[in-house]
C-alpha cells in the first residue's frame, strides 16, 4: 500500500490518542491534519473540547480548528464543503491529508456523500411533528406509507423520528428520502481513503477519561465555561451539548462541588465513548480496527518504519 497517496482517516472514541497519533504520523510521512470532531470547530473551546496543543500545531499544519463562532449555525454541509477543499490543497503541495476526530457524521458524510435535501422550513417541520402527535405513531406511520410506499421495510413502523424526517421530505419536496439518497454520490472514491478505527481497551480508556478530565480542570476549563457563560448563548445551540459545560456551570452556581463536577464529567466522556463504539459497530464495518498493541506491526506489514512507542 502507498499510504502517501491516501487520504487518510482516523477515528476512535474520545480521549484514545487520535490527536497525538495523527501529528506523529503526519510527521512521518509529510502529511497536514484536518480536524473532523464537530466541537472542535468552535473557536470558543479550546480545553473542554481538546483541541490539539499550540504545540502540536506548530510542528504540523491543523485546519478547520476553532473556525465556528458559537453564534453561528455550523452544520455537517458547512464541513464538508471546507474539508474537501482543504483536501485538495494538501494534495497540491504534494502532502498527505489526515482527517481525525470522533464525528461519525463528518467522516459519513465525506465517504459516502451528503444527502441534499432543500431545507424545509421550520415552520412546515413543526406542523408535520404536531400531526404525529396528534395522531400518534401508529396512524401517523400508516399515513406516510400512503403518500411514500418506498419506506416500506426500511423505516420501523415504531421509528418516530425517523417517521417524521421521511414525511416532512417527501410532502416538501416531492420526492421520496430515499429517491434523494440514491442520487447522493461522493467526492472522492472509497478506493482513495485509508480508514483507521483507534480500538481501545474500554479499561485502559476509562482510565485515560479520568486523566483528561482532571488535566481539563487544571488547564482552565473552568474559567472557559465562564467566559462561555458570559456570552449568554442560546440554550437551543448545539455547543450546549460539549461534555463538561453544563457540570462546570452546576459548579459555578455553587449546585455541586468540584469532584462530582469531574464525576459527572467523566460519567457523560464515557457514555458517549461508548455511543461512539457503537455507531462505529454500524456503520463503520470496512474501516480497519487498530488496537494500540498492534500498531507495530500494522505498519511494519505496510513498510512504514515506525514503532509502537512513536506513536502513542
Amino acid at each position: 500500500m502507498d499510504i502517501k497517496s491516501k487520504i487518510i482517516l482516523i477515528s476512535g472514541p474520545t480521549a484514545s490518542g487520535k490527536s497525538n497519533f495523527a501529528v506523529k504520523l503526519a510527521n512521518k510521512i509529510n502529511g497536514e491534519i484536518i480536524n473532523a470532531d464537530s466541537m472542535q470547530v468552535y473557536e470558543q473551546f479550546k480545553i473542554l473540547t481538546a483541541r490539539p496543543s499550540k504545540v502540536d500545531q506548530k510542528k504540523i499544519q491543523h485546519h478547520l480548528f476553532g473556525v465556528a463562532n458559537l453564534r453561528s449555525n455550523f452544520s455537517t454541509g458547512h464541513w464538508l464543503k471546507l474539508a474537501i477543499k482543504k483536501i485538495h490543497e494538501i494534495r497540491k503541495k504534494k502532502k498527505v491529508p489526515i482527517l481525525v476526530g470522533g464525528t461519525g457524521l463528518y467522516f459519513n458524510s465525506l465517504v459516502n456523500g451528503l444527502v441534499k435535501i432543500p431545507n424545509i422550513p421550520i415552520k412546515f417541520r413543526n406542523k408535520i411533528r404536531l400531526m404525529q402527535k396528534k395522531n400518534g405513531q401508529k396512524k401517523f406511520y400508516k399515513k406516510l406509507l400512503k403518500i411514500d410506499p418506498k419506506i416500506k421495510g426500511k423505516i420501523n413502523s415504531n421509528d418516530s423520528q425517523r417517521s417524521i424526517r421521511a414525511y416532512e421530505i417527501k410532502s416538501y419536496s416531492k420526492k421520496s428520502m430515499y429517491d434523494w439518497l440514491a442520487q447522493t454520490k461522493p467526492h472522492f472514491k472509497d478506493s482513495e481513503f485509508l480508514k483507521l478505527y483507534i480500538s481501545f481497551d474500554r479499561k485502559k480508556l476509562i482510565e485515560k477519561i479520568e486523566e483528561r478530565t482532571k488535566k481539563m480542570i487544571k488547564s482552565g476549563a473552568i474559567r472557559e465555561v465562564k467566559k462561555f457563560r458570559d456570552l449568554k448563548s442560546s440554550k437551543q445551540s448545539s455547543i450546549n451539548k460539549i461534555i463538561g459545560i453544563q457540570e462546570l456551570s452546576k459548579f459555578l452556581e455553587k449546585e455541586i462541588k468540584i469532584d462530582k463536577a469531574k464525576e459527572l464529567i467523566v460519567i457523560r466522556t464515557r457514555q458517549y465513548a461508548k455511543r461512539q463504539a457503537t455507531w462505529a459497530r454500524s456503520k463503520m464495518t470496512t474501516w480497519i480496527k487498530v488496537d494500540p498493541n498492534d500498531f507495530q506491526s500494522w505498519f511494519k506489514k505496510n513498510k512504514l518504519p515506525l514503532k509502537l512507542d512513536q506513536l502513542i
